[in-house]
Formats: structure tokens, C-alpha cells, sequence
């Protein structure tokens, strides 16, 4: 078997074992270079099929190469060897291991031909990622890991009734373009977009990954969502109800993320609300929209980590995560805090950083197609973006008030990660061709018009304005917002008690009854069978008295006819 003929992810699963059973450098050189030896192979793979496996009836594709894939795949490899290097100094080996099968499952799902292998590798994913919330450690990561793992075992229920459906219908398991009509393709499209933390249950990220160690939610930010994107531009390309599905998002994801006071789940609502502007663009289904969302997969996948990376060395070296906690830290943390100023301003779609030439495309695209209330939608969201994460996260870290921390730098290899990914979000912001030449379809885009430029600065100029005239209201304390986990969490566990009590009473009540009911029989039993008390025959219960031989005869002959009568009818 040649080997473009294996999937790549399976260099990072043979890794995750090897982490297990190797210490020291050698554990460290696995760390390093799997991900390097999959970003090689991941080149490898040519456009088409390249290997069919039957199994039962059907014809597994393990392996399927294209543009869209092996750019999803690079990022994830690149993803998987910085955040190695970010962590192994002091993530513990387990979360390692965990991690690196994660990404393996995200890699799976990039190459996957067909349905089922898609599944496997998503299921794959949901596995080892509720393993890594685990390693956070700590009760609330326990608790959070297991409602995480009920959320996605429930997406991949109902992911699986769908590919059965549209298996059972059509006969076909090959991932290829369809539209929600009916119940088996809106199951997919649900299942899938569980995954991207779609509405009305899109709290289960800002649950889960707050709650995993500083290293653990680096990893954790970077595969889920974004494969669900991918699932996404493969699936349902042009489906025009994620236009308002992603705009909700964007909008959710921007209202939590300035209500927050936790650092991480600042970060985590505003995952929600860039992958909204990838879910809008799935949903217009352009070739520029799909270029659109793929790059701004692309970069959000590097600036998301590189934030939480800042985020964690934060939390690393103060042990602290509440805004109200921290502030003054850029006076003893200088390439953390420029490193995650970096990632902020790419997040906002600052110029010549790596959001403001992947995020303007799909805008444009909006345009293209005269959707102008979407690009309002986004352009105001763009603004949302730069309020919650481009200003509101360095200035209660690193500015703000001087909270009197003085904690060190960053470590050597938190740094250079840090440095690593910094470095390509202005990279591709000065040289967005390098990243459009990866594109699934060509790009006739120019970024760089002036009109665009000074729009953009103008509006992050005018937010930033903002942000500082309401700095009082944007001052957090110790509160807690409420989201729709809230329905499952309290409501629902209120209203179980509350059926716990009825049926408690009902039971109850039934008990009484019962014992009613027994008594009656009881003194039925024993007025007709019970047996005498003296030895005068009138005392006995009707059946338990001495009959003479005529009544006998008479009940004998009475039962006999109506034995007969009953048998005849």
C-alpha cells in the first residue's frame, strides 16, 4: 500500500501512544516532530480518492485529498506542533497524549471521503477532547468535562440518525453538497452544528474550556468548531439558514463575551462569535463566501490560540482569571503582553494583521451577492469583536489598574510558541497571497483597497472611542451570566424535583388506597372464608359452614349449568 494511501492523522495517533510510553527527550522529540512528520505527509496526498476499503455493503473512502482539506489539515499540524511546544514543559503526559489524538481526530475528519469515516474520526474527536477538559483537574473541570461529554455524545446520536437516513434514502454514503429537506439531512445539519456551537446550546464551550488546565484550552480552541466548518463547507454549502443561525451567533458571542469576568471564557464567547462569521459565510455559498470562511478558519485557528496561549501563561504565573484579579502585568510580562496585543488587533481585523485580509472577504462576499443586511450585521460585529477582544482583554490583563502581581515571563517554549504564531498572523496580514494561493477556488480579492483600509480603521477607532467613554460600565465584578445551560442545569434539575415530589405524593396517596383496598378484602375474606372462632356452626363464615347434601346437590347442579351455558355461547 503506497502511502499516500493512509491518512495522516494516524502518525499523531501512533504519537499519542508513544507520549505514554516514553519519557524525557524522547517523549519531548515526539512532541516535536509528529506534527512535523504529518504536516509532510499531509502534502502527500493528492486531489481524488485514494484508497477504497469495503465494509458490509459499502465502500469506505479512508482517504480523499483536495485544496479545502489539506488546508484544514496544515493548520490543524501546525496547530498540534506550536501547541506542543507551548505545553510540554508542563502539561502532564496523559493531557498530551489526549490532545494529540484529538487533533488526529480532526485530521481524520479533514480526509474523510465518506459519512462513516467522518463519524468515526468525530467521535474520535469528542472522546479524547472531553479527556483533555478533564485534565483541567479540579471538580468543576470534572463536572464540566461530563456535561461536555452529554452534549456531544447527544450531537453524535443525532449526527448518526442522520447518515443512516440519508443512507437508508439514497443509498449513498459519499460527503458531497446537500440541502436540509428533510429529516435525515436537518439531523446532519444539527448534529454538525452541536459541534460548532450553534444555538441554543452553544454554552457548552464557554462550560468547558475555561475549565481546562492553561495548556489544555489551547488545544481545545483550535479543533472542534473548526471542524464542524469544514463538515460545514462540505455538506452545506449555500444552505441559507445558517445565514441567521451565524448572525446570532456573532452577535451572542459579542453581548457574553463584554458581560464576562473570567479571562478564558472572554475567549471562549468570542470563539462563538468568529465561528458565526464562518457559519454566515457557508450560508451565502459563493465561491468567494467558502474562500472567505476557510481563511478566516485558517487565521482564527492561529490568533485564537496564540490569545489563549497569553491567556495561560497568565494564569500559569499568577494563578489567577478573573479581570477584577489582574491588571499592571506588562511591566514584568513584555513579550506576553505584546504577543497577545498581536492576537487582539488580529482578532478585531486590524490592518496588516491576518483577520483583516481572511475576515473582509466575507464581507465582500455579503456584498457580491446584495446582502446588505448581513454585511451591516457584520460590520457591526466587527466592531463588537475589537470592544470584547481587541481592547476589553489586554486592558484588564495587562493594563488597567496596577493589581501589584509581578509575575516572570512567559517560559523559553511558551514564548517561542507565542512568538511562532504572533508572527503569522502579521505575516499573512502583510502577505494575505500566501495563504489565498491555499484556497479551494481561485481569488480575484484585494484587501488592501484604501477606501477598506481607512473604513476599518475608522470603525475600530470609533470602537475603541467607546470602550474607553463607557470603561465604568465595562468594569466587571463578581457576578455570574446567565446562559441557556441554565435550562439543564437548574431549571431542569428543579423541575425533576418538582416531579420527584408529585410523584412522591401520588405514591403516597396509592399507599393509602392500597391499604384500604386490603383491609376490604381482608374483611371480605373473612366473612366468606374465614374460619370459626367457637364451635357453634353459626359463628363460621358463609363458605367455611357445614352445607346438607340438597344445597350441595343445588350449587353443584347451578355451576354445572352455567359451566355448560358459558361453553355453548
Amino acid at each position: 500500500m503506497e502511502f499516500e494511501m493512509l491518512s495522516p492523522a494516524l502518525i499523531l495517533l501512533i504519537a499519542s501512544v508513544l507520549i505514554g510510553l516514553v519519557k524525557g527527550h524522547a517523549r519531548t522529540a515526539v512532541i516535536l516532530l509528529a506534527p512535523l512528520m504529518t504536516l509532510w505527509a499531509i502534502w502527500q496526498v493528492p486531489d481524488g480518492v485514494q484508497t477504497t476499503v469495503k465494509f458490509l455493503s459499502y465502500y469506505i473512502e479512508p482517504v480523499e485529498g483536495s485544496p479545502l482539506r489539506r488546508l484544514f489539515a496544515t493548520v490543524f499540524a501546525i496547530m498540534v506542533f506550536v501547541g506542543g511546544l507551548y505545553a510540554f514543559r508542563i502539561a502532564k503526559w496523559y493531557e498530551l497524549a489526549a490532545a494529540f489524538a484529538y487533533a488526529a481526530g480532526a485530521i481524520g475528519v479533514c480526509f474523510a471521503g465518506d459519512l462513516i469515516t467522518m463519524f468515526l474520526y468525530w467521535e474520535l474527536m469528542a472522546i479524547f477532547s472531553t479527556i483533555v477538559v478533564w485534565c483541567g483537574g479540579t471538580p468543576a473541570a470534572r463536572a464540566a468535562g461530563i456535561r461536555y461529554a452529554i452534549m456531544h455524545l447527544l450531537g453524535g446520536v443525532i449526527l448518526k440518525v442522520g447518515i443512516e437516513g440519508v443512507v437508508v434514502g439514497t443509498g449513498s454514503i459519499q460527503i458531497q453538497p446537500m440541502l436540509a429537506t428533510d429529516f435525515a439531512t436537518w439531523m446532519i445539519l444539527i448534529g454538525i452544528l452541536i459541534n460548532a456551537a450553534a444555538p441554543f446550546v452553544s454554552s457548552w464551550l464557554s462550560d468547558a474550556y475555561p475549565e481546562s488546565s492553561p495548556t489544555g484550552s489551547v488545544f481545545l480552541s483550535a479543533f472542534t468548531t473548526k471542524t464542524a466548518v469544514l463538515a460545514l463547507i462540505l455538506l452545506f454549502p449555500g444552505e441559507s439558514v445558517l445565514i441567521g443561525l451565524g448572525l446570532f451567533m456573532v452577535m451572542y458571542g459579542i453581548i457574553y463575551a463584554l458581560l464576562e469576568n473570567d479571562v478564558r471564557r472572554i475567549l471562549a464567547y468570542s470563539i462563538v462569535n468568529q465561528v458565526g462569521f464562518m457559519v454566515v459565510a457557508v450560508g451565502i455559498g459563493t465561491e468567494m463566501a467558502l474562500n472567505g470562511a476557510a481563511a478566516h478558519a485558517f487565521a482564527h485557528i492561529v490568533y485564537k490560540a496564540l490569545l489563549f496561549m497569553s491567556a495561560g501563561v497568565v494564569i500559569y504565573r499568577t494563578g489567577k482569571n478573573k479581570c477584577i484579579e489582574l491588571g499592571g502585568l506588562f511591566r514584568t510580562m513584555p513579550i506576553t503582553c505584546v504577543c497577545g496585543i498581536i492576537g487582539a488587533l488580529a482578532i478585531s481585523s486590524f490592518p496588516l494583521t491576518s483577520g483583516f485580509t481572511t475576515k473582509s472577504m466575507i464581507s465582500q462576499a455579503a456584498v457580491d451577492m446584495n446582502l446588505m443586511w448581513v454585511y451591516m450585521g457584520l460590520t457591526a460585529a466587527s466592531a463588537g469583536v475589537f470592544l470584547h477582544a481587541g481592547i476589553k482583554f489586554p486592558w484588564f490583563v495587562f493594563f488597567q489598574k496596577d493589581s501589584g502581581l509581578r509575575p516572570k515571563d512567559a517560559p523559553w517554549n511558551m514564548s517561542v510558541a507565542m512568538i511562532i504564531f504572533a508572527s503569522i498572523c502579521i505575516l499573512l496580514g502583510v502577505f494575505p497571497e500566501l495563504l489565498y494561493g491555499l484556497l479551494p477556488y481561485p481569488v480575484n480579492y484585494q484587501p488592501y483597497s484604501i477606501g477598506k483600509v481607512l473604513f476599518y480603521l475608522q470603525l475600530l477607532l470609533f470602537s475603541g472611542l467607546a470602550f474607553f467613554v463607557l470603561l465604568p460600565m465595562m468594569k466587571r465584578t463578581m457576578t455570574i451570566s446567565l446562559d441557556t445551560d441554565w435550562l439543564w442545569r437548574r431549571a431542569a434539575y428543579s423541575l425533576l424535583q418538582i416531579v420527584e415530589r408529585a410523584l412522591g405524593t401520588i405514591s403516597a396517596m396509592l399507599s393509602i388506597q392500597k391499604k384500604r383496598i386490603q383491609n376490604l378484602l381482608q374483611a371480605m375474606a373473612v366473612r366468606y372464608l374465614g374460619q370459626p372462632h367457637t364451635a357453634d356452626s353459626k359463628e363460621r363464615s358463609i363458605f367455611a359452614r357445614s352445607w346438607t347434601v340438597g344445597t350441595t346437590a343445588l350449587w353443584i347442579a347451578g355451576l354445572l349449568s352455567a359451566y355448560v351455558l358459558l361453553y355453548y355461547l
